[in-house]
C-alpha cells in the first residue's frame, strides 16, 4: 500500500454543516481531511459504512451486528483478531487516535 501518493477529492456540503464539522474535528484534535481519511480507511477495511445508519427498523441493527460477527475472526480465547495476511495488520492510525482520545478525556 503506497501512502505517499495522494489525490484530491472535491465534495459539496452545506456551509453550516461544514462549520460544525470543522469545530467538532478541531475539538477532537484533527482536521476534516483526517476525518474523511479515517472514515475512508475504516469503510475499506471493514467493507461497510464507517458508521451505523439509524432506521426505524430494529431489525436493521441486528442484521448489521450478525454480519459483523460472521466477518470477524476470533482466536481460541474468543478474542477478535486480525489475520496474519490481512493488508491492514500494520495499521496503527486508529490505535494512536484512540490512545490520544483516552489521554484527552483524562485531562
Amino acid at each position: 500500500m503506497d501512502n505517499t501518493a495522494n489525490t484530491n477529492i472535491t465534495i459539496r456540503i452545506d456551509k453550516k454543516l461544514k462549520t460544525q464539522l470543522q469545530e467538532l474535528m478541531s475539538e477532537l484534535g484533527m482536521d476534516i481531511t483526517t476525518f474523511f481519511t479515517l472514515a475512508a480507511k475504516q469503510a475499506v477495511r471493514e467493507q461497510a459504512l464507517p458508521f451505523l445508519p439509524r432506521r426505524n427498523e430494529v431489525d436493521y441493527g441486528m442484521k448489521s451486528y450478525q454480519l459483523a460477527l460472521e466477518n470477524t475472526k476470533y482466536n481460541t480465547e474468543g478474542k477478535a483478531v486480525v489475520e496474519q495476511g490481512d493488508e491492514w495488520i500494520e495499521e496503527t492510525e486508529w490505535d494512536e487516535m484512540f490512545e490520544q482520545m483516552k489521554k484527552e478525556r483524562k485531562s
